[in-house]
């Protein structure tokens, strides 16, 4: 495994990372700017997984309720990734040795590539019927994001 530290320095020294770093404001600001993004990822998740398994909204098909749920998921998680990378960029060292970095990029890239590669599949289905399996994927889909959430969240505080 190569070691990644230099990389990390690297990181945390360039022009972006330095100047969120010596702002007063701009982390403060970028910080607030990720928190209200990832709400909206929650709540674009959380509207179509509780359907999947069975509560809220019962009324909508699930198909539609994904469609109109999914330009706000891909526009919370383009908001993360803008706002994450500075944030990163300005305490990337730190972030090397933090458990909970680590925990949250996994779980990121675990739940980017469930959400895209089984969730939204299953949950686009025009005759989609819950069973098991679709309040399996919905509570995992639920357990990975929570996961990513929380990992964050305790980045600041480990």
């Amino acid at each position: 495994m190569p070691d990644l530290y230099p990389l990390f320095v690297w990181f945390e020294d360039t022009a972006i990372g330095v100047a969120v770093r010596e702002s007063i404001w701009a982390f403060a600001v970028i910080e607030s700017m990720h928190l209200l993004a990832l709400c909206m990822l929650g709540g674009a998740l959380l509207v179509v997984d509780l359907r999947m398994l069975g509560t809220g909204l019962r009324g909508v098909p699930v198909s539609r309720l994904q469609s109109y749920a999914r330009p706000w998921l891909i526009g919370a998680i383009v908001l993360l990734i803008a706002t994450g990378v500075p944030l990163f960029l300005s305490e990337a060292v730190k972030c090397f040795y933090n458990v909970s970095f680590w925990v949250k990029m996994v779980g990121l890239v675990v739940g980017l590539g469930f959400t895209f590669a089984v969730r939204e599949k299953i949950a686009a289905r025009v005759d989609f019927k819950i069973t098991g399996r679709t309040r399996l994927v919905a509570a995992s889909s639920l357990a990975i994001w929570f996961t990513v959430a929380a990992a964050g969240r305790w980045i600041g505080y480990s």
